[in-house]
């Protein structure tokens, strides 16, 4: 097991250098002036010759590269070219909000999934069984865009029920909650596009378990059906679940970009939409960076829960 994750660190750190070079890459390479983004298209040459020496923007690709390296082993992630702020702090004061949006959006997910998966395995081939898997997977194969505007249209425009976005200005947890009518829609899109993986997968696992010999020993020995689901059925359904939580991680550090940005939530989605219209590489770079951290912390955490969960699975002997 130690030597599994020893390699798999080493794998992972490979792969965040990698990422990080790509982006580095497809970003200093996309077509537009950075200073004629920040600074206005009417920007004289001067200042627009100013604005590139003061960020090395002037300098060869390899050497802004190498400036960008050396930031980040000194702990700097950059300045914004935008807001004139540490993309540290910029990222720092999102991810709580959008741990909150997201962290709501997959326990809702969860609390409809699961149960949902379980009540399939048992009516499997059963009208029920194809009705809700083909409600979850019709909402689950529309864009993000158009459930949003479809609630908007019908919760905010029609019945006047909710706000279609957040008022500006928040810019903490606390204004999050007490403007919570605004987190019902943002929470409810990024859930619905969960419930149909959480419950199908479920729905898989569970059926193989319900085949399983143990169960109908379970079974057998009168054991009440409510103790063989619970004990038995749903501790094994629940291993593809933590596979989809871990690599989940990201989307806590990266935010839901179109959903963050149509509903005006103030986190990482919205800040890398705004980011990337006014070609804000030091921002884009940083989330970036961020995001694939979270992406190998999110599958280590993964294969550790796995282990923990079945101990049948053996790594070290891998």
């Amino acid at each position: 097991m130690t030597w599994y994750l020893i390699r798999r660190l080493g794998q992972s750190i490979a792969v965040v250098i990698g990422v990080m070079i790509l982006t580095f890459l497809l970003l200093h390479l996309e077509p537009g002036s950075v200073a004629r983004s920040v600074l206005g298209l009417k920007s004289t040459p001067a200042r627009v010759a100013i604005f590139d020496s003061l960020y090395g923007l002037n300098k060869p690709l390899y050497q802004q590269f190498g400036i960008y390296v050396k930031q980040l082993f000194q702990g700097n992630l950059g300045i914004s070219y935008q807001l004139q702020e540490p993309v540290a702090s910029l990222i720092g004061q999102r991810l709580p909000r959008d741990a909150i949006l997201l962290g709501l959006s997959t326990l809702l997910a969860l609390v409809i999934g699961v149960p949902t998966g379980i009540y399939q395995a048992l009516k499997h081939n059963q009208l029920a069984d194809d009705l809700l898997a083909g409600s979850w997977f019709t909402l689950y194969s529309a864009p993000d865009f158009m459930e949003a505007l479809l609630l908007i249209a019908l919760l905010c425009v029609q019945f006047h029920v909710l706000p279609p976005a957040f008022p500006g200005g928040v810019t903490s947890v606390s204004g999050l909650f007490a403007n919570w009518p605004a987190l019902v829609l943002p929470v409810t899109v990024l859930a619905i596009n969960s419930v149909a993986g959480f419950s199908q997968y479920v729905r898989s696992t569970a059926l193989q378990a319900l085949a399983e010999d143990y169960i109908r020993v379970a079974r057998a020995k009168g054991l009440p059906e409510r103790l063989v689901l619970t004990r038995h059925v749903l501790r094994n359904s629940l291993l593809p679940v933590i596979t989809i939580l871990g690599l989940a991680l990201p989307d806590i550090v990266a935010g839901a970009v179109i959903a963050e940005s149509i509903f005006n939530f103030p986190g990482m989605g919205l800040l890398f939409w705004q980011s990337a219209l006014a070609h804000d590489f030091p921002v884009m770079l940083g989330g970036t960076l961020i995001i694939g951290v979270a992406t190998v912390v999110g599958n280590l955490a993964a294969d550790v829960a796995y282990s923990s969960l079945d101990p049948r699975i053996r790594y070290g002997r891998a």
